[in-house]
């Protein structure tokens, strides 16, 4: 048996098992957990860079998005969820799945230069499950001179962040509330979820996104306690810097294993957009 390291789970995983997230499991070394998904793709797409959504970063390009499979939050409304957090996503043998080298994905990123593209977005599923993958991949498509964007939840430790952080240009991190309940509900931990925005923050480009859940992370005193506290980020210098930081309110749709409440009321989307923009320079509303 042996402990995984990168959330605050710290699943304790036995040979032949995986860990919570579906994703990670024992190497060859009995003492050491690595990911399961190394190198396993289930969706490739040359997105608009608006798609992740990133919005101030590079606008008008395009950026090759990849994703593999597993999740470590149990988000019942989750978009992708037949790779992240369902039954078939969690299953040890998945169909679908093709295998591809660091050095395969970065070329294709290459070869699709021509067609606008700046570099790879680790998205769809839960980029940082298999971390791994995506610091031996980012390396060389720095190397190439392009750039990389990682789409997360930001449910890691610092020590995985810090591993990422040299070869990250940007990030949107999906900010689900600012309630820690609320986070323990879909299986996170806010604390975490902030500490890993707060040091990302200091390093690259970040974008953030709320998803607003009617009845659950959707009232004016949540919105203004978060809004608050993003504008008061700072970069590594110590200059504060959250005033500029890009958030995106998006639109909630009955899906998956929520499917008990209509959509958001586009009107309760403005509503708190309005009242993040009192802080926020840039403030985006989504799927209106």
């Amino acid at each position: 048996m042996a402990k995984c390291h990168v959330c605050f789970r710290h699943c304790e995983i036995e040979k032949g098992q995986l860990g919570f997230c579906g994703a990670r499991m024992v190497g060859s070394a009995p003492d050491r957990v690595t990911a399961a998904n190394y190198g396993l793709i289930t969706a490739l797409a040359l997105d608009p860079i608006e798609k992740k959504p990133l919005r101030n970063f590079h606008p008008g390009s395009m950026i090759l998005s990849v994703g593999s499979y597993g999740c470590n939050l149990r988000c019942p409304f989750c978009q992708n969820n037949s790779i992240s957090w369902s039954e078939e996503a969690l299953q040890p043998l998945r169909r679908n799945v093709q295998k591809v080298t660091p050095e395969e994905l970065a070329r294709a990123a290459e070869q699709c230069k021509s067609r606008g593209n700046i570099g790879i977005a680790f998205t769809y599923n839960e980029p940082l499950v298999g971390y791994e993958f995506v610091r031996d991949t980012a390396k060389l498509v720095r190397e190439m001179g392009m750039k990389n964007v990682m789409v997360t939840n930001g449910t890691a430790e610092r020590e995985v962040l810090e591993e990422l952080l040299p070869w990250i240009d940007a990030m949107n991190v999906d900010l689900k509330g600012f309630d820690p309940a609320w986070y323990r509900k879909i299986g996170g931990d806010l604390e975490q979820t902030m500490g890993f925005i707060e040091l990302a923050a200091k390093h690259c480009h970040v974008e953030l996104t709320t998803l607003i859940i009617p009845g659950e992370n959707d009232s004016d005193e949540m919105m203004e306690e978060q809004v608050n506290w993003i504008a008061g980020l700072t970069d590594k210098d110590g200059s504060i810097i959250g005033r500029g930081i890009p958030l995106h309110i998006s639109r909630f749709f009955p899906q998956f294993h929520m499917t008990d409440r209509p959509p958001t009321d586009v009107r309760r989307i403005y509503e708190l957009t309005d009242i993040a923009a009192q802080k926020l320079d840039h403030v985006y509303p989504g799927n209106c």
